[in-house]
């Protein structure tokens, strides 16, 4: 028994041999195939020493880029406001332009004659009647 087990653990081996070359190989050729396929690279290195030289036509970008000019904003348009109206209260051309009714007192619409007969709108529209001035 113990002939046999190792007589298995060496084939074992020895196939795993065979997959590893088998793996390698296949590795290989995909590599292969990637580097005939792609495409060349664009690349370029420089290695130098010394002063640059620019030739004929050509400037260097300068060290110091002069700021950007000022944005200029308009000014808003002047705000005119209307100047305010003067209050002045009705004029009252003489006596008994205004009637004495209770707890109201209201302009008369035409003149009547002064301790004649009148009457105020009350709060809830009738007429409460009183006496001119």
């Amino acid at each position: 028994m113990q002939i046999r087990s190792i007589g298995r653990v060496g084939n074992t081996m020895a196939s795993s041999v065979h997959v590893w070359r088998r793996l390698v190989v296949a590795l290989a050729v995909c590599a292969a195939v990637m580097g005939v396929t792609s495409p060349p690279a664009d690349a370029r290195v420089f290695v130098g020493f010394g002063v640059p030289f620019y030739g004929p036509g050509f400037y260097p970008p300068p060290y110091y880029y002069p700021p950007p000019p000022p944005v200029y904003y308009a000014p808003p348009p002047p705000v005119v406001y209307a100047p305010p109206q003067a209050y002045s209260p009705p004029a009252q051309a003489g006596v008994g332009h205004a009637c004495y009714a209770g707890p109201y007192v209201c302009p008369m619409d035409r003149p009547a004659a002064t301790g004649g007969g009148c009457y105020c709108l009350g709060n809830g529209g009738q007429r409460v009647w009183g006496r001119t001035n």
